[in-house]
């Protein structure tokens, strides 16, 4: 396949080159899709045809062999695809092959009872190879193996799809909402980027419609049996009437003649739908996960040697009882015991042990002394003193820095922070520092992972600036099934919290995901917990790891694109320690620094020129408006927004302008008891727009701007605070509540 993917891919770039070979590569490509379109109708037309038209036996035969293999194709491709998804056409297939086998059966039975009669090859030579071959031209044990078949296909093999295809299709539409919560939390974490977040999206999409076809499938297969038995017994009731009344047979040549032709028939038809039905059970049975069939059971029956070795001894005890088989048992056994003498010694070649033969030792060792035979090497000398230590004088060298970002783990987490035991955390939080990255607007600092033994075996701490800020606990051989808020039914595990949002969550055995999934939990791993975790504590933290450096790489990458606009605001308009308060500010209140240039432009547009960070980040809000309130609604252009009561506004208007600032905290303080009637107002407002699905904003003017934003941040949770001058034009606004202080 990869050959010819490349041949494919050399042949698109000629055709690039060339422009009459692509016309001609198009040309050839719409002759093929048209004779593919073609191919479908021109299949029904032909199943219509064997219903309705006779068929010579030549082309009966020919459908016959056909139709057995195109069986024996779909049954080996259902087993050596690697899963399930890969052969997604199955169901259509099966019910194409259904309608193709119905339709021969009627073809075939005009044939049987026009012509059989006759006896012999009348309804064609493999009906007759199939009549007297397999069952030695004996009607009655055609009639039992018939039997047989049927009670296999339509009792076990056909019955026992069906169920499995129900069931697999019902856990698989109950368990979507979980699993789309779940790419939605990598896809949040970093964890995963757009792209492979629809291809998930689309997977789980396409596993839905495949086990609901085949649920539906599964009846095609059992009418099919159904049918089976029906067309034989009316076949066999049909041929006694018109051999008889017709073609004045005795009872007992009439029977012999056009059963021997029924149960023929009957067998053609039913030896592959049995394989279809073999095909269809493999098929809803094999797991999701990509490998070949063989391989997968080679893997798993055969992964401990233990199961074979006692298989042998049983084999052996059986062999050795007296009357019987003794040769069968025996070499049986001798074969599983082989067999895991074979898997005991390839364990220990992947583990990369080698056994080597003993080699005798010399009497006496030609370095020894005399007398000293039997001694070990050294045994009789006298130690040696330690080298004296060498004192190294203090310096900078020996004082380490402390990491701006660092995680400490458990000694039981350290597999998960170890690639050489199959760790997926590093690559998960490096995936987080560049979404940060990305979406803040600079550099994360890198994260310094080490092990603490002070910690408790499963616990981790996040430190910034060396000091701790987050802690949790988690579990490495367990997942999280974390409730997002409506689940149908409890779980058996360790009731615990989501470490970053604070969710109802459990801890939960591997094997019971699938379970916890259908239930409606959303399922993750240890590592997406940590990272997950992570990822929540810096963003709320970005403030904290920007620093003069990040600021002034920031104005370098700007002077790149804007030189006059990076020099006209630093040092023109301001200093950089000024311009690292206004961007901190920004980031405080969950707005991105990544457009720079907007901010900048902001800044230096102030007129008059002021040094008042309050009034800075105010216009640099202002500049950045039109992200800061699509954040927020998207792209909707009616905005529901809450504002303060008329007196509860003047009075802090008031309060502002006596404090002589802007809105600068430091010097403004609300009323205790008035603080806490408000904060208790808009908590309620809030807990409302979320039932009703709508975002939490409080339009204030922008001199009261900063002074709430900072009340709502340490006592409001999911509640925007925006000024009247940050409502982008192209947008309305809708006053859905006022909140006052009373």
């Amino acid at each position: 396949m990869a050959l010819l993917d490349n041949f494919r891919t050399a042949g698109s770039q000629l055709r690039n080159v060339d422009g009459q070979a692509v016309l001609k590569g198009t040309g050839h490509s719409a002759k093929a899709a048209g004779q593919r379109l073609m191919g479908v109708p021109i299949m029904l037309l032909l199943l219509l045809g064997l219903m309705t038209l006779p068929v010579p036996t030549l082309l009966l035969d020919t459908f016959f062999t056909f139709n057995i293999a195109l069986s024996i194709v779909v049954l080996l491709v259902a087993i050596y695809v690697l899963r399930p998804l890969d052969f997604a056409v199955f169901p259509s297939i099966l019910l194409v092959a259904t309608l193709m086998r119905l339709s021969l059966n009627v073809a075939s039975t005009r044939v049987v009872l026009m012509y059989g009669h006759e006896g012999g090859d009348a309804a064609g030579k493999v009906i007759q190879s199939f009549g007297e071959v397999l069952i030695g031209g004996n009607y009655a044990v055609g009639l039992v193996v018939f039997a047989i078949l049927m009670i296999i296909n339509f009792v076990v093999v056909t019955k026992g799809a069906g169920r499995v295809s129900e069931v697999s299709a019902r856990f698989t539409l109950d368990a979507m909402p979980g699993k789309q919560m779940a790419i939605d939390a990598d896809l949040n974490a970093g964890l995963i980027d757009a792209d492979t977040a629809k291809t998930r999206r689309a997977e789980i999409a396409q596993e839905a419609d495949f086990y609901g076809s085949m649920d539906g499938a599964s009846k095609f297969v059992r009418g099919d049996a159904v049918a089976g038995i029906l067309i034989l017994v009316i076949n066999i009731i049909g041929g006694l009437i018109i051999g008889m009344m017709q073609h004045n047979l005795e009872f007992a040549d009439a029977v012999q003649k056009y059963a021997l032709l029924t149960i023929g028939d009957g067998l053609v038809a039913q030896i592959p739908s049995l394989l279809l039905s073999v095909a269809a059970a493999i098929m809803v049975t094999r797991n999701s996960s990509s490998g070949e069939m063989g391989d997968q059971i080679v893997s798993q029956m055969f992964a401990t040697p233990r199961a074979l070795a006692i298989t042998s001894f049983v084999l052996f005890v059986m062999g050795v009882l007296p009357g019987m088989p003794h040769f069968v048992f025996l070499s049986l056994s001798a074969a599983a015991g082989i067999g895991a003498l074979l898997i005991i010694l390839k364990e220990r070649t992947d583990a990369g042990e080698t056994i080597l033969p003993m080699k005798a030792l010399p009497a006496e060792a030609p370095s020894l002394k005399r007398g000293e035979r039997g001694k070990k090497p050294g045994e009789g000398a006298p130690p040696k003193a330690p080298p004296p230590m060498e004192t190294k004088e203090l310096s900078w060298d020996d004082v380490q820095p402390v990491d701006i970002i660092g995680l400490e783990v458990g000694y039981r987490l350290i597999p998960l922070v170890d690639r050489s035991q199959g760790g997926a955390l590093l690559g998960r939080i490096k995936g987080i520092r560049k979404k940060l990255s990305q979406e803040q607007g600079f550099l994360i600092p890198s994260i310094h992972i080490r092990d603490n033994l002070d910690l408790m075996p499963n616990a981790y701490q996040l430190t910034l600036m060396g000091v701790g800020v987050a802690e949790g606990e988690v579990y490495t051989d367990r997942e999280l099934a974390i409730n997002p808020g409506q689940v149908f039914g409890p779980l058996d595990g360790i009731k615990t919290k989501d470490p970053a949002f604070g969710l109802e969550a459990i801890w939960i055995s591997p094997t019971e995901k699938d379970k916890a999934q259908t239930l409606g939990y959303t399922v993750v791993d240890t590592s997406t917990v940590v990272a997950t975790h992570v990822n929540h504590v810096l963003s709320q933290h970005a403030y904290e790891l920007l620093g003069h450096e990040e600021v002034q790489k920031m104005l370098d990458l700007l002077s790149n694109h804007s030189p006059k606009l990076a020099e006209e605001l630093v040092p023109n308009t301001l200093t950089l320690s000024l311009l690292l308060k206004v961007l901190q500010n920004l980031l405080i209140e969950e707005v991105p620094i990544k457009d720079m240039r907007t901010i900048a432009e902001a800044i230096t547009n102030i007129q008059p020129k002021t040094q008042d960070i309050g009034v800075l980040t105010n216009a640099a809000r202002m500049g950045l408006s039109r992200m800061i309130v699509q954040r927020i609604v998207g792209n909707e252009k009616e905005i529901p927004v809450v504002t303060l009561d008329r007196g509860l506004e003047q009075l802090l208007h008031k309060t502002v302008q006596q404090a002589g600032s802007d809105g600068n905290l430091d010097s403004v303080a609300l009323e205790p008891g008035m603080a806490e009637r408000l904060q208790q107002s808009l908590g309620e407002m809030v807990q409302k727009l979320d039932a009703e699905g709508k975002p939490a904003i409080l339009l204030v003017p922008a001199a009261l701007r900063m002074l709430l934003a900072r009340f709502v941040r340490h006592g409001v949770k999911n509640l925007k605070v925006l000024s009247f001058q940050e409502i982008p034009d192209n947008k309305h606004i809708t006053i859905v509540a006022s909140v006052g202080g009373q």
